[in-house]
């Protein structure tokens, strides 16, 4: 067999020394490099090379503590209803998915061993053998059927409820195999499976105030909308994980409170922070900066069926007064690139790189705004510090719209309450949306007629016929092309301004170690828990 090890990439490595973290066998990792193209001679040098980068090697042990930016009396220990951030940390470390994406972006295994289609309809799903639930319980079949299935019941109301409704079959095969079938094909299935919300749970649960997951963690306290903490599941069924004793998790919403903490040495890791409070950290000895730029991102939202959201020209004027440069030079301090008004950011393949970003065009923007005869009516604009930079873009926004007579009289919110008071229900607000891995996702929960998230309340027949056919589409360069009009679609019909894809900074003390960037966003993507330890 010919040495094929130069066709070996950095990504290809990350991939084999993420899936030793998971614990995966010696075997398990042969036949991956394997199924790359590697020969066995190679394998075994490239298997030694990223055993010792692993081996970096974390000490176990000590008690972390985070903070977020946003939490609400609604925090939920149920990954069907997950929507902040701090609940994504939490289910994370609480409970497993059947897959995970690593961080070159990879879909990887978790609970599940295989997952496979010939169709991209009908998949069967392998489970690996010996993991138990919290309770001791061993996951069966039918603890995937369960927590798939629930997704479809109303009475759950589920985040994801829109994506799963493609899952029409449900079987347990045996113990350790489920065979799943969609209302149509999708080759993103496994991606999907990613996503936070669908974590696995027992079979059965109603009750999820102990959060009785499979994960790293196992659940001490939980104070929705103030803390949780977890600690050390000694039964996990990932060899050596994880590292830390205990994680206690919660929100600061002030970004300069955040990091005054970390600081202080009352937290090891202060997430997410405004770009304004880097510099309270950048070269300070004792504490670092971890960034990752994965599309998140910060949008103004204007509902169109509600006013002056209704008239179309108040729309594209808007549109024309957001200076996406001074967004990014001055709102994120730099922290972020430039977007184009649509949510698929150019980390993905499928991003319309031809989509250029609207110009800044006041004339024009004026132009819009008589036609819609709201020049110089006095327009709420709803921003909070819950939404990341919005201030600031408001800020920015509101001093262009001076200069030409336009009046938007910015409301600051608290944080607290936000995203059940304003998110979704005002005329105009800011949203904040997490990177998610398929356009087919962003699109379903953001932009379909019937999206859950759907800000601005864009409805078109040919937008949802268009996301039906590319979902199940296997060739590549077709399913390219029909993103790439969805994504100018949005851009030019949608209520939604997208000014730039948020680099998140995360703040960390320098004895924090292990974490690593992720394209589901920060903090690995919320499911740092069971990777990081702690130097002393």
């Amino acid at each position: 067999m010919t040495d094929r090890i130069t066709n070996w990439t950095t990504a290809d490595d990350a991939m084999v020394e993420n899936a030793i973290r998971r614990g995966a066998t010696r075997r398990d990792l042969l036949k991956l490099m394997l199924a790359g193209g590697v020969a066995v001679s190679s394998a075994g040098i490239i298997l030694g090379r990223a055993t010792q980068a692993v081996a970096a090697t974390p000490v176990s042990g000590g008690a972390f503590k985070g903070a977020g930016w946003s939490s609400s009396t609604a925090d939920t220990l149920d990954p069907a209803k997950a929507s902040l951030s701090t609940d994504y940390v939490r289910c994370c470390s609480l409970y497993n998915r059947l897959t995970f994406i690593d961080k070159a972006g990879v879909t990887q295994m978790e609970l599940a061993e295989s997952i496979e289609s010939k169709d991209a309809k009908t998949w069967t799903i392998k489970l690996r053998k010996g993991v138990t639930f919290h309770d001791g319980k061993e996951l069966t079949a039918d603890d995937v059927v369960f927590s798939l299935k629930r997704h479809l019941d109303p009475g759950v109301g589920s985040k994801v409820a829109k994506i799963a409704a493609q899952m029409t079959g449900f079987k347990a095969v045996d113990k350790s195999t489920v065979e799943l079938t969609l209302a149509d094909p999708n080759a993103d299935l496994p991606t999907i499976l990613a996503l936070h919300h669908f974590m696995i749970v027992a079979n059965g649960t109603t009750d999820f105030s102990k959060g009785n997951g499979t994960g790293a963690f196992v659940l001490e306290t939980f104070d929705p909308g103030n803390r949780s903490v977890v600690v050390k599941n000694k039964n996990y069924w990932k060899s050596g994980q994880p590292y830390l004793d205990s994680f206690e998790f919660f929100a600061i919403s002030d970004d300069n409170a955040r990091v005054n903490a970390l600081l202080s040495g009352d937290i090891h890791l202060a997430a997410a922070i405004n770009p304004r409070a880097v510099k309270l950290v950048d070269g300070q000895s004792g504490f670092a900066l971890s960034k990752t730029t994965s599309g998140n991102y910060t949008n103004l939202n204007m509902r169109l069926d509600m006013t002056p959201g209704n008239k179309k020209d108040f729309v594209d004027g808007m549109k024309s007064l957001v200076n996406r440069e001074q967004i990014v030079k001055s709102a994120l301090r730099g922290f972020g690139e430039v977007a184009n008004d649509q949510p698929v950011s150019p980390a993905n393949i499928y991003h319309n790189n031809d989509l250029k970003p609207k110009a800044f065009d006041p004339d024009k923007a004026k132009f819009h705004f008589q036609k819609a005869g709201v020049l110089g009516q006095s327009i709420p604009v709803i921003a909070s510090d819950a939404a990341g930079s919005s201030i600031d873009m408001a800020m920015i926004i509101q001093a262009a719209g001076a200069n030409i007579g336009m009046k938007l009289d910015v409301q600051r919110v608290p944080s607290d309450g936000y995203w059940d008071n304003y998110w979704l229900k005002a005329p105009i607000h800011f949203g904040n949306i997490n990177p998610r891995p398929t356009p087919d996702i962003l699109f379903s929960l953001l932009y379909a007629s019937n999206a859950p998230w759907n800000e601005s309340q864009y409805k078109s027949e040919k937008f949802d016929k268009m996301l039906i056919e590319a979902r199940g589409l296997l060739d590549q360069t077709k399913r390219k092309q029909i993103y790439d009009e969805m994504q100018v679609m949005i851009a030019d019909e949608a209520g939604t301004i997208i000014p730039a894809y948020i680099s998140n900074v995360d703040a960390i003390s320098s004895k924090v170690h292990g974490l690593e960037a992720n394209p589901l966003g920060g903090m690995m993507g919320y499911a740092m828990a069971e990777y990081l330890w702690l130097q002393a």
